[in-house]
Formats: C-alpha cells, structure tokens, sequence
C-alpha cells in the first residue's frame, strides 16, 4: 500500500481549503473579514471538500472550526480536520514501449503499467487526522500575543508543532507589524521501511526464499524525521478607508528526512530503454524563503483581492504566484445578501538544480537526483467561483467549484530514442468542490 507525505502535501496545497495560515496566524487578510463582526460569543465553521485528478488521486476532507471570543478579547481557536486519500500517484518512473513491472513499497506484491502509460500505483490510499489549537490575547496596549500546537497523525506519519506570534500596532491601529515563529516535528515510518539512495528496486516474485533478506539489504532502516523551522515578519498597513495592504517575509529552514521513500527513477540506456529502477535522493537540508504581498480594495459594493508571492531556496527552486479574487454582491432574487466570487490564480515554477526526469546508464552517478515532477518545471492555474449566501440568524452557507491545470515542462533535458515517443510530462487535470457552512 503506498503513502506518499510528498504527494499529500501537494495535493493538500492544491487544495487552497481554509487551513491554518503560516504559524497558525492570520497571514492574509480576505473579504470576509472586512465583512465579518465580533460577536463575543462561539463561532463555528465546516466545510466539506472534494478533490479529484483525473485518472489519478482523490481527496475526501472534512474540516470543522470553534471559535470563542471571551470578555477579555481573548480568542480560543479550535480545529479538527480528517481527511482521506485514494487513487494512482506516480511513482516517478518514465513511460516505456513496452510493459513495466514494478515492486510496491512494502516490499510484498507487484503491479504493471501499460505501454506507454506514466507509471502509477493504483493503491495508494492513507487518512489523516489533524488538531490545532490556537490562543490569542492582549498582553499590552496596541500588543497582542499567540500561541498555538499542531497535531497530525496518518498511517505512517507524525508530524507536531508549536507557534507563536506577536503583533504590534502603530498609528491608531492603522499599522500593524507582526512577528512569528513555528516549529514542527515530523516522523516517517514508511511502509516497508526507508530505501537506501540509488538502491535497484528488487523486482521478482515476493513468495520466493531468501527475498525478505534481499529486500533489506535496499533499505536502511525503519523509520526517520525531520524539523521545519519556519520565522515570519509580516506589516498590514490601512492606506485609506477603501484599501488594506500586507507584506510578509517568510524563511523557513528544513533538516532531515527530505527524500521521498516513494520516489523512484528509471535508468535507461542511449535508446531510452529501461535498464534498471532506482530509489532517488535528496538533500537533508533545505532553506526557502518568500516574499509576500496583498491588497484588498473596497469598491461601492465589490470587494478585489490581489496577492503575489515570490519563492526561492537553495535547491535553486523558483516560483511566482499570482492569486486574486472578485467579491460581487448580489440582489435579493438569488438569495438574501448573497454573493459571487471568481478566483484565478496563476503559478510557475522553476526545477531544482537536482531534478532530472531519467538517469543515463553510462553517467556517473550524482550525489543528489530525483524525477519528482513537483520540483520540476512546471505552470498551473486555477479558476473557479464561489457563491454564498446568508440564512436563518445570519448564518452562512457558501459552495466552491474549481478547475486546477498543472503542466510540468521538460526543464531543457533531451529525450533518448524511445523517450521521443512516449510522454514524459503529463499535464494534471482536477476538479475541486467544497460546501461550507458558517453559524
């Protein structure tokens, strides 16, 4: 049964579900909340999402929020979040002529892939069960503090974490700076153990003497973590009584684990035939960094939210974002106080400097290499639209529909013989609906 926490994590990004912003605190602001009033008293939110790639992964994800305002302005913050993952994920593999065999990651079975089929294991499967808690609280005038934990247990993974936050504001509350930090845990216990760096995946029969003791000697261990330090300063600036502005500048530095024990990558000779399927290797290390900014203007009735984000760490990995959404009120014959809201949203990414999409037979073998499309050279976007409505006592229900487009790009490597024939670079088509409903 295959788990990839690389594969999750992607998706779940996808996904752009109403989660935990960066270290647990607000690191953007919406147009709901220009809109939104304090009650002083519990405020809940659920929402139910679906995900779905075509002829690939789908996502189930339940999500449900408490939030406690108490006399003092202090904010109690409470989330459950569960959600479960079928599918096909690729295993990293190229496309062949002819059939392909493969071992699953536990060692026990096999599976084939067609000719000319991006190779795919079709029991990937795995639930994640994720709590956080966040307590906010003003400590001084114009100061408030945070703090919050992080709990998220799947089959094969543990991850924990803390975060804290301070904010500070300046001019009447008009300026607000900000200054956070996170640190998380996690711990992998793959199934079938971790794989050794450019180990040949053992391919035969499972039932056969001695495989068990020859399935070991690719593996070199049971289990492995790693620590994400993650430090955040961030600025929201009032510029009048239309427009909210915010800068954020995130680092956030990764040691450990950070091979996929999923991954595999195939060598193949000047013909671009398959010779032999090897486990990747990555770097125990990673440092990225960001910048960030948003606007929000308030037309008569409308509401326009733009943002941009500019990524960069030392695998040489690349990416600009482009997100923006359009609040449009409604009159009253769709629904009292009702609302549409396109989204669009653009991304690009460039390759990591040890991406390589196949290794060839006769080169040396490099220290680091893996043909993860996600760290590859690739564009997406999203489009959709979200409609809500407010109900009985001012609750809200609201429905998303989304169409995501990723395409991987080639990242300037040539195709060997067969490889000309076969596709390499498969675009990915989803579908992302989600129901939510606030009271």
């Amino acid at each position: 049964m295959m788990r990839n926490k690389a594969d999750n994590k992607n998706i779940k990004a996808a996904l752009t579900i109403a989660t935990a912003a960066l270290l647990g605190g607000n690191s953007t602001v919406s147009a709901e909340t220009v809109n939104s009033t304090d009650d002083s008293a519990w405020e809940f939110d659920s929402a139910f999402l679906f995900y779905s790639e075509a002829d690939r992964v789908s996502a189930s994800e339940a999500i449900f929020n408490a939030k406690k305002t108490f006399e003092d302005d202090e904010v109690l913050n409470l989330k459950l979040t569960v959600d479960a993952l079928t599918g096909a994920s690729a295993n990293g593999a190229v496309a062949q002529p002819n059939v392909q065999t493969f071992t699953r990651p536990s060692g026990n079975g096999q599976y084939d892939v067609a000719p000319g089929d991006t190779p795919l294991d079709d029991t990937f499967r795995d639930t994640r069960v994720q709590i956080n808690g966040q307590w906010t609280q003003t400590v001084a005038d114009d100061l408030t503090a945070s703090g919050g934990v992080h709990l998220s247990k799947e089959y094969d993974y543990l991850s924990l974490g803390i975060n804290g936050n301070l904010a500070i504001d300046f001019d009447r509350k008009n300026t607000t700076f900000s200054l956070g930090f996170s640190y998380f845990q996690d711990t992998f216990t793959p199934e079938g153990g971790i794989p050794k760096p450019f180990a040949s995946m053992l391919i035969g029969d499972s039932s056969d003497p001695g495989w068990d003791e020859e399935f070991a000697k690719t593996r070199i261990g049971s289990e492995d973590d790693k620590t994400t330090t993650d430090i955040l300063l961030g600025i929201t600036q009032v510029i009048n009584r239309r427009m909210i502005m915010q800068f954020n500048y995130s680092y956030s530095m990764v040691d450990g684990y950070l091979t996929d024990p999923f991954k595999i990558m195939t060598v193949v000779d000047n013909d671009g035939l398959a010779q032999d399927y090897v486990y990747e290797s990555r770097p125990d290390s990673r440092v990225k960094q960001s910048f960030y900014a948003q606007s929000l203007y308030h037309f008569d009735t409308t509401v326009l939210d733009v943002s941009y984000r500019y990524m960069w760490d030392d695998w040489e990995i690349t990416s600009h974002t482009i997100d923006s959404r359009f609040r449009i009120p409604l009159s009253d014959s769709f629904g009292t106080e009702s609302y549409l809201q396109p989204h669009f949203r653009f991304y690009q990414q460039g390759a990591a400097d040890f991406y390589r999409p196949f290794m060839m037979e006769n080169d040396p073998k490099p220290a680091f290499a893996s043909a993860d499309y996600r760290i590859g050279e690739m564009t997406a976007y999203t489009l959709g639209i979200k409609y809500g409505r407010l109900i009985n006592n001012g609750h809200e229900l609201s429905f998303r529909l989304e169409y995501y487009r990723q395409t991987p790009t080639d990242a300037g490597f040539d195709e060997p013989g067969v490889l000309k024939e076969v596709e390499l670079y498969p675009s990915i088509d989803a579908i992302i609906a989600q129901v939510t409903y606030s009271f």
